[in-house]
């Protein structure tokens, strides 16, 4: 599970699909993150880009710089990567990231990593569908509490939280496996929420275009 190239000066890292998400985190020079809050979740790396990420308050394609993966018909694919010049043909990164393993496995995963000079993370009971618009870069709820993380200049950050009164401090990570036995799906009910989706047990996926499974078939 290693972390195959990690250049802090190009603000990117590479590592392998089934690199765990706090060994980024614990890979990462102070001052740099990564596209996801400091949470475990099943999958490691790669199951995260499949999903399309957890928690984000942005777009989670753009920091996806390539992936590596292993389409359906066992050819081993190369999307995107640190730089890309002279690319010809389809771009299929982004299609990748939240395909939810329908284009394949991912088998190496590039990112772009952003600065901040401070860092936060509060939570406060209450539910994603009362809370105010908020600028916070991750927001996610977990058993009934909602969690605020965001990062840069310090007077940005607290007005990014400003929007959970009462809030109090996280510094515990969540370990957020034991929600997921049998892997970590979409569905109604559940106990983990983002603004994308309710996160449930088990392999649901959403419903699948016609041609995105002609796409998928194709590879």
């Amino acid at each position: 599970m290693p972390i195959l190239d990690l250049s802090p000066q190009d603000q990117t890292l590479t590592a392998s699909a089934d690199t765990p998400l706090l060994e980024i985190y614990g890979a990462l020079p102070p001052g740099l993150f990564p596209p996801f809050p400091p949470v475990a979740l099943p999958g490691g790396l790669g199951g995260l880009v499949q999903r399309g990420g957890f928690g984000q308050n942005f777009f989670f394609g753009a920091e996806v710089l390539g992936v590596t993966f292993r389409a359906p018909s066992g050819r081993v694919v190369r999307a995107g990567g640190r730089t890309v010049k002279n690319v010809q043909g389809y771009d299929l990164t982004r299609p990748f990231v939240g395909s939810f393993g329908v284009l394949g496995e991912a088998l190496e995963v590039t990112l772009r990593l952003r600065p901040g000079l401070s860092v936060r993370h509060v939570a406060a009971p209450g539910r994603l569908a009362d809370l105010p618009p908020t600028p916070a870069r991750f927001v996610w709820e977990v058993d009934g509490m909602v969690n605020l993380l965001h990062f840069g200049h310090a007077a940005e950050v607290e007005r990014a939280l400003s929007v959970l009164p009462g809030a109090q401090d996280v510094t515990d990570i969540q370990n957020l496996t034991p929600h997921f036995p049998d892997g970590m799906g979409v569905g109604e009910g559940g106990t983990v929420k983002d603004l994308r989706f309710s996160w449930v047990n088990g392999a649901a996926r959403p419903a699948v275009p016609a041609l995105f499974s002609k796409l998928a078939a194709s590879l």
